[in-house]
């Protein structure tokens, strides 16, 4: 288990729940959560005007802007190990669709992103489950602090 930052209900109250800690997908981690950053965009997931959320569904945890320490790796991972320190884009990009590919490279607005915070649980928790890591994640230079 692990502690979170979760809402019920759009424009309800934000409470600090116990919620079970997620596992890494066959192509991802699990990262736990150093440095998280509240956005406006939060906000605006919160008040229910962002659909990925409500196709997603309540209960949810927020959070976007993230950095912390790789704990657990998926099956599929070659890039990363356990006590990377890594930084996570808003956007993780498919790899694969029209604008991924490298003629366009245009992994913002990927057809098929998937947004922590928004398309998925996001950053205020203890621990966040990150798929397309290899990918996606940056790993941080040991002189940033």
């Amino acid at each position: 288990m692990m502690r979170a930052a979760v809402y019920r209900s759009f424009n309800g109250p934000i409470n600090i729940e116990s919620v079970p800690r997620p596992t890494a997908p066959p192509d991802g981690v699990v990262v736990q959560v150093m440095a998280t950053g509240v956005c406006r965009s939060d906000w605006h997931g919160w008040k229910g005007h962002d659909s990925d959320i409500a196709d997603h569904g309540l209960p949810f945890v927020p959070g976007h802007e993230v950095s912390g320490i790789v704990v657990e790796v998926g099956s599929r991972i070659r890039k990363l190990n356990v006590g990377d320190r890594v930084a996570i884009p808003f956007i993780l990009s498919c790899g694969r669709c029209r604008e991924c590919h490298p003629s366009r490279n245009r992994p913002t607005i990927c057809e098929r992103q998937m947004q922590p915070g928004f398309t998925m649980m996001g950053s205020f928790a203890e621990y966040l489950a990150l798929p397309r890591a290899d990918r996606n994640l940056c790993i941080l230079p040991p002189d940033v602090s």
